[in-house]
């Protein structure tokens, strides 16, 4: 089936497109916000869904890190690392 066949809000994207969201989303701030406009926005189910794949992604590193960071904090570590 034709590409210009398919309605435009399932569309494919390629496997560059991903590589590319995947490398915007990864920019500190502009990639947040990115993440959250394609997450909220984004006409094309596949962008939608890879955007929400992200985010959720992004949110389980950002709670491991947290845990890992308190656990290293009350274990008295991150004196030992920073010299405090």
């Amino acid at each position: 089936m034709d590409n210009n066949m398919i309605p435009e809000e399932y569309r494919p994207i390629s496997m560059w497109g991903y590589f590319g969201y995947e490398i915007l989303f990864s920019i500190p701030v502009v990639g947040f916000i990115c993440l959250i406009i394609f997450a909220i926005g984004a006409k094309n189910v596949n962008k939608k869904n890879f955007a929400r794949s992200y985010f959720c992604y992004t949110i389980i590193c950002f709670v491991i890190f947290a845990i890992v960071f308190a656990i290293a904090f009350f274990t008295g570590a991150v004196e030992t690392v920073f010299g405090s």
